[in-house]
């Protein structure tokens, strides 16, 4: 296949073979082959060879890509690939420096995002833009309100909320519910509804399942086919490639700023060739062999009769040196929550947390992170990173006792003890001085391990480790974990793909509504196995 693979156009191939040649000489048949070359349909979007550059630095080297009103067109490539870009450039947040956008076969410039609305494209970024001080009908028709005299009209933006609303699947949610109340799922709904309040053509999606259960996923692609039913086309972006599968109708691939591949057929194109275009290698996306545990290994972490009242209850299990163990269930099953009590970042009603002998205090982060606890936590760009800081920062932020002189920060003891880290988990590039903004999902996560590294944790405590991480840095993720826990460390993960849990662990807790159905060997489980537990639980 060429470095540029684009599906433009379809053959219709007649074999006439039945007819005869007037010009044939004897009884010999002259075999006609008649080939119909018909050019695909009238691209709503049409982007040819776009580039763009930041500060010298190319993020964009020519890329294509083609879309048809009431398709889902799929996006696909690594972290740093240019998705991002890609998208902010339609969304009229950048502008191109070169190439051409054609919008329904005229070229266009797209300044800024009142033009893009303007011309029918709505974007929802993964970090959802809603207020959570307002209400839904607020948020929906926020920079847009609806007035009558000067006056907003509430009823109105209540009515056509409503509409929205109901176009969209969700009737049961009312205009005036804070959206800071709603669940992920539905307020990414919200998001949909602020962008159908416009008279929108093409909606672009930015990694919407990244905080979705099954369910909700399921939900998410049902509305996705109202859309496309109504003529509204799709660019959806996902790092999962099995929601191509289920959502997709084309694929293009981005690598390095530009496309590899284009016009591609989601239910057709092979995932090994979907992963050779997005790394430019062939990647087995498998999970690295477990280690046996010594029999003798001794138990790091013992949690016992752990509960929080309203959350979970009576939960117990432990991890010996060596062992990965994984929490299975839904979204609000209590996975993260757990992790989070265990960690001190919430106080247990019930129950003890012991690392070795040590039993910790409820409710203290700071015990826990002495005792050897760290913690890498599902939002880690808000909640466990300083973007704007160094990577040396970063890392060294939990540790910054001990690079203390004289009242001062010693840096260039920081940076080598940063650097140490850096070169061991091959995080890339390997700039100590290099704002951690700046890095990929994957190298962002190799920080955080990174810091804990440097602490000297014993326990390490990993929600959502994978999320947001592209097909080829999964397997250096899965790779580091194994050999993390190989070195002696206690690991706990949680996991919203029940095929990465099992993948990963030797023990899995299963989970729902706050409570530990089953604790088994990840070997005697399959995922179908998992949810059947997981849906029994719930309904019991």
């Amino acid at each position: 296949m060429s470095a540029l693979t684009r599906l433009n156009v379809a053959e219709v191939v007649f074999d006439l073979s039945a007819f005869v040649c007037l010009h044939a000489k004897g009884d010999k048949p002259c075999y006609v082959r008649l080939v119909i070359r018909v050019d695909h349909p009238s691209a709503l979007l049409d982007v040819r060879g776009v580039t763009k550059a930041f500060a010298g630095v190319m993020a964009l080297r020519g890329v294509d890509l083609d879309v048809r009103s009431g398709e889902v067109h799929c996006i696909l490539g690594q972290n740093g690939a240019g998705k991002s870009t890609l998208i902010k450039t339609l969304a009229g947040v950048h502008r191109p420096d070169g190439g051409e956008i054609l919008w329904q076969g005229e070229r266009v410039d797209i300044p800024n995002p009142d033009t893009a609305i303007g011309f029918g494209i709505a974007t929802m970024y993964q970090e959802l833009d809603v207020v959570d001080g307002l209400t839904i009908a607020e948020n929906i028709f926020l920079g847009h309100e609806l007035s009558r005299g000067g006056v907003t009209n509430r009823a109105e933006a209540a009515r056509q909320t409503r509409e929205l609303l109901r176009r969209l699947g969700h009737p049961q949610l009312s205009p005036h519910t804070e959206v800071g109340q709603l669940s992920a799922a539905n307020k990414q709904i919200v998001s949909m509804a602020r962008a159908l309040s416009h008279d929108i053509k093409l909606i672009i999606m930015d990694e919407p399942s990244a905080v979705l259960d099954t369910e909700e996923v399921k939900n998410l692609f049902g509305v996705v086919r109202e859309l496309t039913g109504q003529g509204i086309a799709v660019v959806y972006i996902t790092h999962r490639l099995e929601e191509i599968r289920q959502i997709g109708d084309r694929i293009t691939v981005l690598k390095d700023g530009r496309t590899t591949a284009t016009g591609l057929s989601a239910a057709e194109t092979p995932t090994a060739e979907l992963i050779r275009l997005m790394t430019g290698r062939d990647v087995a996306n498998v999970f690295p062999q477990p280690v046996p545990i010594p029999a003798d290994a001794p138990v790091v972490l013992a949690v016992d009769g752990l509960g929080l009242t309203g959350v979970f209850e009576d939960v117990s299990f432990q991890v010996r040196a060596g062992e990965i163990v994984g929490l299975a269930g839904l979204v609000g099953s209590g996975r993260s929550e757990i992790l989070e009590t265990v960690y001190g970042a919430r106080k247990a009603t019930s129950g003890e947390v012991r690392v070795g002998d040590t039993r910790l205090r409820r409710g203290s982060v700071v015990a826990a992170v002495r005792a050897g606890i760290g913690l890498s936590p599902e939002e880690r760009k808000s909640q466990g990173l300083v973007l704007d800081q160094p990577i040396f920062v970063n890392v060294t932020l939990s540790s910054m006792s001990r690079f203390a002189r004289a009242g001062f920060l010693d840096e260039r003891a920081e940076r080598a003890a940063a650097r140490a880290q850096i070169e061991a988990l091959e995080l890339r590039p390997a700039e100590p001085d290099r704002p951690a903004v700046t890095l990929s999902g994957g190298n962002q996560q190799k920080i955080l391990l990174a810091r804990w590294l440097v602490h000297g944790t014993r326990v390490l405590l990993l929600d959502e480790p994978t999320r947001g991480v592209d097909v080829g840095a999964r397997s250096e993720i899965y790779a580091l974990i194994r050999r993390l826990a190989a070195a002696g460390n206690a690991v706990v993960i949680v996991s919203s793909e029940i095929e990465e849990v099992l993948g990963l662990s030797d023990t899995v807790l299963v989970v729902a509504d706050g409570r530990i159905l089953e604790t088994l060997p990840a070997s005697r489980l399959t995922e179908h196995a998992v949810l059947d537990l997981v849906m029994k639980g719930t309904a019991a």
